[in-house]
């Protein structure tokens, strides 16, 4: 198996388990619901998104040693840091921009990323985009906005926010594909989350420390620290380390579209769960979207390539 396929393969995996962690956040927002119903839903999800990723970093530092000797090195740091930065900044605005929109609203807006993802490396002079590479961008985008049906988009604050967000998202794309060119993917991983840690502390410190006590009791409740660890050690230390060691194998357009694939899982999870009611028109031709988007940027690639790593 070549490079290439192995690294194709990986990414799905990665798309599977981000599809998953939609399902654990709302399994754990809904225990959390349950347990403490005077607590606002805002300060439960900084919460989450603090200890999932604190989980994270906790356990990749202790399980690798190539983790710890990141830590240590500056220029590792120097790309770490971007990285957690910029992933951090996307997850933020994501959660504000949904206090405004609609799941589906949101789900569309920050399909928007693999458009990005493709602009930027234009802008950035790193790839070219022929017809098909076109083609292969909008249907991706089509199919992961779509595919719970057409949102209804009305430009305010929460959308702008959440176009902000994919842009964040398009830029980790092209931004990770030029690090873990120069450092080592496992070192640069745990300075990342560590990074995405420290910066949500400091937002849930900052936005909802009066809750601490509180949600605290959250941590000794299994229907609510089971989802959270999932998130925590598939979601994100896995997830990120895979992503790290794999994207550089692929084009940044290729990865993005990979990457697109995820609300397919994350529907599909739902429906297998009950969470999502009836299957809709929206559902097969979202995915059958995805699916020839993907099939023609690899053709793209396939036959020459209109793109360049």
């Amino acid at each position: 198996m070549d490079r290439v396929r192995r690294a194709t393969i990986a990414l799905l995996g990665v798309t599977l388990l981000w599809g998953g962690t939609f399902i654990w956040m709302q399994q754990s927002l809904d225990a959390a619901a349950a347990a403490l119903p005077n607590v606002p839903e805002n300060d439960i999800v900084v919460f989450f998104v603090m200890m999932r990723f604190m989980l994270a970093a906790l356990v990749l530092v202790a399980v690798l040693p190539r983790a710890r000797a990141g830590l240590a090195n500056s220029e590792v740091w120097k790309g770490g840091a971007w990285l957690g930065l910029i992933v951090w900044g996307g997850f933020l605005l994501q959660m504000l921009g949904l206090t405004d929109v609609t799941p589906a609203v949101s789900a569309f807006l920050t399909s928007l990323y693999v458009v990005f993802t493709a602009l930027i490396g234009v802008a950035l002079g790193r790839q070219k985009l022929t017809g098909f590479a076109i083609l292969g961008v909008l249907l991706a985008t089509f199919g992961a906005g779509w595919i719970s049906g057409p949102p209804q988009l009305n430009f305010g604050i929460g959308e702008w926010l959440t176009v902000g967000c994919a842009f964040l998202f398009g830029a980790h794309i092209i931004v990770t594909d030029r690090v873990t060119k120069i450092v080592d993917p496992i070192e640069v991983t745990a300075t990342m989350i560590v990074t995405v840690a420290a910066l949500s502390t400091v937002v849930y410190l900052i936005v909802a420390f009066d809750t601490l006590g509180d949600v605290m009791g959250l941590m000794s409740d299994f229907d609510f620290l089971f989802p959270l660890l999932c998130c925590a050690i598939l979601g994100s230390l896995i997830a990120l380390l895979v992503l790290n060691m794999y994207q550089k194998e692929v084009t940044p357009v290729r990865a993005a579209i990979l990457y697109a694939l995820e609300p397919v899982w994350a529907m599909l999870g739902s429906l297998l769960l009950g969470l999502e009611g009836d299957v809709t028109f929206w559902l097969p031709v979202g995915a059958a979207a995805l699916l020839v988007g993907n099939l023609v940027v690899e053709y793209e690639q396939v036959t020459g390539g209109s793109e360049s790593n």
